[in-house]
């Protein structure tokens, strides 16, 4: 099936303005001012009259297996569905272990990976979870980056947490040594994934192999960043320096009482310090527990992350925060691309996959959302569904 989408306000995630965009065997064939119309049964033509054209929305941080058990066996939560992800205008994930690296396992998160694969849309995975040594499907780092295709990365190793295995400047600095050498021999980046919890380390162990060893910042992309004031603090200043850092759009009342900064706000705020649009990204935490611990370290409450707080975050940095939309676009769309190396995502450029989204250009509601040139969503409604929805 050939599709022509006509008329669309396109954002590349930069503004091209209105185009025709034509998509042919799963990829973008062709853009231009105007495109004549096939007349034939096998070419469908949507008009997007009225509406903008973006690169279907990229969430770099999902527990797609399901995470948590903080609160013992009975509050671990569930896996990620299809249309969590369609509906909320993402088309590309990246799965990760977190606390439980002993019952969420490598063989189990490369197996749901390959699920969503199959299902209609993009996935990665992480090697690793919080704990130090590394647990990987092959045994080393490297092996399972050089060898798994849909494997990228390690992580998400945690740092500046109680309930990490408090790495050392060392023991990180081989964690990214093995990552970067695993992605420079199968040309993928290799990115190390860091948990950053609310500890007053911060970010020094990153720094402190940066600081004594020749791997370069950008091998680390530290999450959580915006999680309490102290630690947005320390981000500006790191992102300055060249590191990348991603906000979490999942939350609750909680955690924002306590000092944690709206990832719409901490995009504003950190454009308006002189941090470039680049280094920053959105991301949904999805389906990990959003545990709430006292003083002690007890825990006292807690909630599911959803990939849709995504795309909320991004709406509301664009209508409430007045960020630019391009702006706001490529914390979503390209600079996780970029960042985690997915060549063909994050772009609405000719030859790219064809993963597209279109909103609705006065309010950025979702209308459809086309994964790999299949169309996922329509009129807001989901065409495909997961294999048990």
């Amino acid at each position: 099936m050939i599709t022509l989408i006509k008329n669309a306000t396109v954002y590349s995630p930069l503004p091209l303005g209105k185009k025709d965009v034509l998509i042919a065997d799963r990829r973008i064939a062709y853009i231009s001012d105007s495109i004549e119309e096939f007349n034939d049964e096998y070419t469908q033509v949507i008009d997007a009259e009225g509406k903008i054209l973006a690169p279907g929305f990229i969430d770099g941080h999902v527990h797609i297996t399901g995470g948590g058990g903080e609160g013992g066996f009975r509050s671990r939560t569930p896996e990620l569905k299809l249309t969590d992800a369609t509906l909320s205008g993402v088309t590309t994930v990246v799965g990760v272990i977190g606390t439980d690296g002993t019952t969420r396992t490598m063989t189990n998160l490369v197996a749901k990976a390959k699920a969503l694969q199959e299902e209609g849309i993009s996935c990665y995975a992480h090697t690793g979870s919080y704990q130090v040594p590394v647990r990987t499907l092959t045994g080393k780092i490297e092996d399972d980056i050089l060898l798994i295709d849909l494997i990228i990365g390690a992580g998400e190793i945690a740092i500046a947490d109680h309930r990490s295995s408090q790495p050392t400047v060392q023991e990180l600095a081989k964690i990214a040594s093995q990552a970067r050498v695993g992605g420079m021999l199968s040309g993928k980046k290799g990115v190390v994934n860091v948990h950053v919890g609310d500890s007053e380390d911060r970010l020094s162990v990153i720094q402190g192999v940066v600081s004594t060893t020749d791997i370069p910042i950008s091998q680390f992309y530290p999450t959580h960043i915006n999680r309490n004031k102290s630690l947005f603090e320390a981000g500006i200043e790191y992102a300055k320096q060249g590191g990348n850092v991603d906000f979490t759009t999942s939350t609750i009342p909680k955690f924002l009482e306590d000092g944690e900064v709206k990832s719409s706000e901490a995009l504003k705020r950190m454009l308006d310090a002189g941090v470039p649009i680049e280094r920053m990204t959105f991301t949904s935490d999805a389906q990990g527990s959003l545990p709430d611990f006292d003083a002690a370290g007890n825990l006292i409450g807690m909630k599911v992350g959803t990939i849709h707080s995504m795309y909320e975050a991004f709406v509301e940095a664009v209508r409430e925060l007045e960020v630019p939309l391009q702006d706001a676009l490529q914390v979503i769309t390209s600079n996780p691309a970029n960042i985690l190396g997915l060549k063909s995502k994050g772009e609405i450029k000719q030859g790219k996959d064809a993963d597209i989204v279109l909103l609705e250009a006065d309010s950025l509601q979702i209308d459809s959302v086309m994964a790999q040139g299949k169309m996922m969503v329509m009129n807001g409604e989901a065409l495909v569904k997961g294999t048990f929805e």
